[in-house]
């Protein structure tokens, strides 16, 4: 616990979320419960969000998307986003050096490394607030990694830069935050429907792709096959960082997968919502539709808001219901790897044990914020609205500016020349075409028996 890295992308995590409920509890107004009562419309603040901030939209001057002025006609006043970007920053150099440091590395050589690192993320966020960039919905996790991409396949990493290159430290603490905004409440928003949707389809999908690959494309690497059938069916590039980590995959296959589950979402993100209008199916059926099959969050969130409010609401809840599975699907994984896939016949059996060193310790910070947030966001008095300034004025930013840090980091450790023996024959994409279209075709289906035939009546009461 002290120098293993997934204990410490939870001990990273928790010291941020405890920093940040802390901040928002102590800002909230002394008469907040009052004011609920009286039924009147309630704000928190978070006394950390103007300290933390990523690069914004912009056109004309890039200079825009870190100071924008105040507009008298549309009454918004001046953002100091570059304020907030140094506090991210700082926040987020001097955690990890001390982190890297005490699990024995050279917390110095992290401190002198990670500006580069930051200013090349800081530049993917940038170059993903264009207008245009925008309009086409090609977001900051694209940017990132074709930034480090080129690097790394030109001029090549500079030594100098390694220790920085911390990409599964960033991407575990960013995922135990996400645990924080994946709450109970949105799985009881829509019960039986999305749960069936999200929980029923993605297991089937996993392992028919799965033996797929093995059986009939008769892929050589295992864990190839089985992170690139995580991600393409729980919910992309978490789901494959924590399955890589239960079988042991190779940078170079979680790069693959990655990769692939990027380019097809950009695509996706834009084609399905104009497949949606075009059979006039209803925002509902194609929330769920969307949020049960397109692999980021952000993408879906989105794709859904081009349908309209309903689409969007349905779309998220069904992803954050479906990003429950990411622990449990890195535990089976681990438990499948070490008993059955790793085993040695004449060897003796594996223990518990063994599958405990397997199974990716930082899932368990993913599930406990996951619980402790949701009872709170449903115990408090003003649960919601603490909440909800918690995540959206400190943890949700710095959750993006790890994930964006780890897909430089990716960017920057992947060298095509490594990726070609994986590409031979097309078999990696063609196992995610075929996996991703079973996807679409049973997503689509069950969303069509649970949102428009068996509990329609109820979905028309709970979606408004």
């Amino acid at each position: 616990m002290k120098t293993a890295e997934d204990w410490w992308a939870i001990w990273c995590a928790a010291l941020i979320l405890v920093v940040s409920f802390a901040a928002v509890w102590w800002a909230q107004p002394a008469d907040l419960a009052d004011q609920l009562a009286a039924g009147e419309a309630v704000t928190v603040g978070n006394p950390l969000k103007p300290w933390l901030a990523k690069p914004g939209g912009w056109e004309g001057s890039p200079v825009k998307s870190l100071y924008t002025p105040a507009d008298a006609e549309s009454g918004t006043t001046a953002a100091h986003q570059w304020r907030g970007t140094l506090g991210a920053f700082a926040l987020i150099g001097l955690l990890f050096a001390v982190a890297v440091q005490i699990r024995g590395q050279s917390g110095w050589a992290f401190l002198k490394a990670f500006p580069v690192v930051f200013l090349l993320a800081t530049l993917a966020y940038v170059m993903a607030g264009h207008s245009v960039v925008k309009a086409y919905n090609l977001e900051y996790a694209l940017w990132a990694l074709l930034v480090g991409l080129v690097i790394s396949n030109t001029v090549g990493t500079p030594a100098f830069l390694k220790p920085a290159v911390q990409t599964e430290f960033f991407i575990k603490t960013g995922l135990v935050l996400l645990g924080a905004e994946v709450l109970m409440s949105r799985l009881l928003a829509l019960g039986l429907p999305g749960v069936f949707v999200a929980w029923v389809v993605t297991p089937i999908v996993l392992v028919s792709t799965y033996i797929f690959g093995q059986k009939v494309l008769k892929i050589p690497s295992r864990s190839l096959n089985m992170v690139i059938s995580a991600d393409m069916s729980v919910c992309g590039v978490s789901a494959a960082i924590a399955t890589a980590a239960s079988c042991k995959a190779k940078k170079e296959e979680l790069s693959l997968a990655i990769g692939m589950s990027l380019s097809f979402t950009v695509i996706m993100m834009v084609v399905m919502p104009a497949v949606i209008k075009a059979l006039g199916m209803s925002e509902v059926l194609g929330g769920a539709w969307l949020g049960g099959t397109i692999d980021a969050t952000g993408a879906v969130a989105a794709a859904g808001a081009t349908l309209g409010d309903r689409a969007l609401e349905v779309a998220a809840t069904v992803k954050m219901i479906q990003n429950i599975l990411i622990g449990v699907t890195a535990f089976l994984v681990a438990i499948y790897w070490v008993t059955y896939v790793e085993r040695d016949p004449s060897g003796a059996r594996p223990g518990a044990m063994e599958i405990w060193y397997r199974f990716p310790k930082f899932v368990i910070g993913f599930v406990l914020a996951s619980v402790l947030f949701s009872v709170l966001y449903v115990q408090l008095a003003a649960g919601p609205e603490l909440i909800d300034a918690m995540i959206k004025g400190s943890t949700k930013t710095l959750r993006g500016w790890f994930f964006c840090l780890a897909f430089v980091s990716i960017g920057l450790e992947t060298n095509f020349r490594a990726l070609m023996p994986y590409l031979r024959g097309g078999k990696p994409l063609i196992l995610y075409v075929c996996g991703q279209t079973l996807n679409l075709c049973l997503t689509l289906f069950m969303a069509w028996l649970m949102f428009r035939v068996i509990f329609a009546d109820m979905i028309e009461e709970m979606v408004p």
